[in-house]
């Protein structure tokens, strides 16, 4: 499957981290030849972010409409693409997900503050919120180191790309995403699959004097499994390096990124693997939030498994 990414949607807050992602997704936009959409939602709520006072509300939402607008301008400055400005009043995580929607995107960039605790169970999370109602996957922004925003300017890859596997259908979605985004920048791929002890626990209750045959016996086959997934033809253009983990998904593949310098990690948001009780969606998040590298979700909706692949 070739994916392709003509459409993207890059969000930001105007806070210094969201800025940097426009320049992220402004880098990306123009090395893939994409349509760039920047978008900022006015909280009304939130007037104070504006330095407006409470006023008439048509000539309030005017001006600050106007102001976002001007600012989107000044973000994209004199950059060589095509882009559009996008000012939608209303819930952030909604009116983002209806901008996607009406432009058809095939992808959503926005940064991370990694709330956590009671702060981010209180407030929620913007990012937590638009893997789960997106039409489309969404790159969230975090670690960028200082080469991805000079590369505005410059050639933009990502160098190597770590894809979680976990054998559910959001996890061979975001395979196919990472595969083909790969090839597009011609990185280095890696495969990995975490051996997580709650979710084998049932599978790994042999004898004792068993107990190494089988673990062996299991990592062969969880091998086998990762690599039956490369397509032929993907081994004319890269050597897949698999891996087998073990321990807590979100800690093992975050490890994994800071040890192999990692510039991209691609995960399924939600789904089950070889036992029920696996819930990918709460290690998606919890990567997201503390991953060295951006991280891109993909979530098995209708349009993206679908219609995305034969645009």
């Amino acid at each position: 499957m070739k994916v392709q990414l003509k459409n993207i949607i890059c969000t930001t807050d105007f806070s210094e981290i969201s800025n940097q992602a426009v320049d992220f997704g402004v880098a990306l936009a123009k090395e893939l030849g994409a349509k760039l959409y920047l978008c900022h939602v006015i909280d009304l709520s939130s007037v104070a972010m504006y330095g407006e006072g409470f006023a008439d509300p048509l000539e309030q939402e005017r001006r600050i409409t106007n102001y976002a607008y001007e600012h989107l301008r000044e973000l994209i400055d004199d950059q060589s693409i095509e882009w559009e400005p996008l000012t939608p009043l209303g819930h952030t995580a909604d009116e983002i997900a209806r901008a996607a929607e009406e432009k058809n995107a095939d992808l959503v960039v926005s940064a991370n503050r990694g709330r956590s605790g009671l702060k981010r169970l209180i407030l929620g999370s913007v990012t937590e919120r638009l893997m789960r109602t997106l039409p489309c996957p969404l790159l969230v922004v975090r670690g960028l180191k200082q080469d991805y925003v000079a590369e505005v300017n410059g050639k933009f890859r990502f160098n190597k790309i770590l894809v979680g596997c976990d054998f559910s259908p959001d996890s061979a979605l975001a395979f196919q995403y990472g595969l083909s985004l790969a090839q597009e920048f011609q990185s280095e791929v890696h495969l990995a699959h975490v051996i997580e002890p709650a979710v084998y626990k049932d599978l790994l209750k042999p004898a004792r004097e068993e107990k190494e045959e089988f673990q062996q016996d299991l990592r062969k086959k969880l091998r086998e499994k990762i690599t039956e997934m490369v397509p032929e033809d993907a081994h004319n253009w890269c050597t897949p390096n698999t891996t087998l983990l073990a321990g807590q998904a979100h800690e093992e593949l975050t490890k994994y990124a800071v040890v192999h310098d990692i510039d991209l990690i691609v995960l399924g948001v939600r789904g089950h693997g070889l036992v029920e009780t696996l819930f990918v969606g709460s290690t998606t998040d919890r990567v997201v939030r503390q991953a060295p590298c951006p991280v891109l979700s993909v979530r098995a909706t209708t349009r993206s498994a679908e219609e995305k692949p034969g645009k």
